[in-house]
Parts: structure tokens; sequence; C-alpha cells
């Protein structure tokens, strides 16, 4: 299948490489030509543009940081497509955007879904991702060979902009772990405990969780190389704090957690890996 896609970024980047393996032939595009390279030298073909990207392309898949830039690269996507082409966008963004996305898209006989993703850069990497999907459903079962190799659970989720929701709910559940997790640390450390016994115990535990088992040893050790930055995780945090509002629910541990997380990027922490939000509990702590 020929597959246009654009954003090569620290997701988008091992999602195409994915695509290759898969026996797809993937052309891709980003503003960082060494990206473009590094797809080419993997087995892909580089883009010089947006459009040079969705010429030709059976399904079209964008990565992209935030709404304004799929709000940018969207009516491109859909002008220069084929009849019938099949656009997934990826990127996390707001719901409401996904809605106009798709109800331009529609017009054009363009078939559009949003299938924003879980489990960061590692599960970028492995394959594994969990991908949540909003859209027709003859267009998602359209869409899920090639979303199967991206991520091992692919679940439709409801129409446009549905996905886009779930993954806002994701984000408020990681950003409250992580903030959890932080306090936890905190609270081992202060009392003379060894975090990481302590902490191996809790991830065998009721209180066990995926981001236990991955990132527990690298925040103990202060370790806080980018998987997902904190920058993106305030932006998502946002989109969260807008769903409750637009849908007249309160979400007060949201409120906090976005909180944190601008305490964080104020910090300047902003291209930290989101666990980097226990910066945040031990400056709190003196």
């Amino acid at each position: 299948m020929n597959i246009g896609f654009v954003g090569l970024g620290i997701m988008g980047s091992p999602m195409a490489a994915n695509l290759v393996k898969a026996g797809h032939t993937v052309t891709g595009y980003d503003l960082g030509t060494e990206r473009v390279e590094r797809l080419a030298g993997l087995g892909g073909k580089g883009a010089a543009s947006v459009v040079d990207a969705v010429a030709g392309a059976d399904v079209v898949i964008t990565m992209l940081p935030d709404s304004p830039q799929v709000e940018e690269v969207a009516p491109l996507v859909v002008e220069y497509g084929r009849p019938n082409l099949l656009y997934v966008d990826m990127s996390t963004i707001r719901p409401e955007t996904s809605r106009e996305v798709a109800r331009r898209a529609a017009a054009a006989g363009v078939r559009a879904l949003d299938a924003p993703v879980s489990g960061g850069e590692r599960g970028a990497i492995d394959g594994t991702l969990s991908i949540m999907v909003g859209g027709a459903t003859e267009d998602v079962e359209a869409a899920r060979p090639v979303l199967g190799s991206l991520g091992t659970t692919v679940v439709h989720v409801g129409p446009a902009g549905a996905g886009q929701t779930v993954k806002a709910a994701n984000q408020l559940v990681v950003g409250g772990v992580y903030g959890l997790v932080s306090e936890a640390i905190v609270l081992l450390e202060a009392s003379g405990v060894d975090p990481v016994a302590g902490l191996d115990v809790l991830a065998a535990g009721l209180a066990g969780s995926r981001i236990l088992d991955l990132k527990r040893h690298t925040m103990v050790r202060r370790e806080f190389a980018p998987g997902f930055r904190i920058d993106l995780h305030h932006k998502d945090m946002g989109i969260a704090v807008a769903a409750a509002r637009e849908a007249g629910v309160s979400l007060p541990l949201t409120g906090q957690i976005a909180q944190l997380m601008a305490a964080a990027r104020a910090q300047g922490h902003g291209s930290l890996d989101h666990s980097a939000l226990l910066k945040v509990i031990e400056r709190l702590n003196g």
C-alpha cells in the first residue's frame, strides 16, 4: 500500500519505519530534512513537501505536535489527495479540530479518522502502541491493516473526535500516575526507605502500572531523557481541561495535574520527559 506520512518526530519516525518493515511503500515528509533522509535510509522515500507526500497515496498519516499544525496540513491532504483517500490523523489535538477536519474531508470525498496513540516512544519503536480511533466504522476497518503495523491495541471508540476525547482521558490518567509516583519517591526517600525496593514492591501489587514498569528506575536515577516531553503533556492537559469544560463536568484532580505540568514547564523542564514531574514535587518539598 502507498502511504504518505507527514511528521517524522520522536513518534512519527519509528512509526513510519515500522510501516516500511511491514512492506508498505512509505513516502515521508518533515520540516527536518535529516529525518526525511533517515526514513529514506531505512527503505522509505523522501518527499520535498506535504503535497509530494500526499500525491498518489492510498493512505495519508499525519503525526504532528498540535492542532495548529494539523489545521495547516489537513487542507493540503484533502485538496491534493486522490478520491476516496483514507486520511488518518494520529496527532493528539482538540476533539473539535478532529471533527472539523472530518467534516471538511467528507465534503471533498476523503475518509478521515482521528487515531491518537498511547505508549510513548518505546511503543512506537516496538510497534505496540494503543490506538484509539474515531470515525465511521467502515473507514476504521479499512485502516485496520495499516494501524495493525503500528500498535497491538486498535479500538474504534466512536465517531469523529471520539479518539481525541479518549486520548484526553488517557493523558489525565498518565499525568496523575506520574504525579503520584513522584510523591511516592519523595516520601520513600524522606523516610529513609530505599526507593528502588519500595517501588519494586508497588509495581508487583495493586499499585502496579505500565508507568511503574517502564519508568520507576529512571525516575529514581533522575534520568529524564525525553520519550514524551513535558511541553507536549502540558498541551494535552489543556485539551483535557477544555474537554471537561465542553462536557460540563468537574475534574478537580485533572486541574491539579494540569497546574503541575504548567509549573514544570515554567521551571524550564519543558524539553524533559514527562516523568520529570518529579522535579516539581521535589521543589515543593525544598
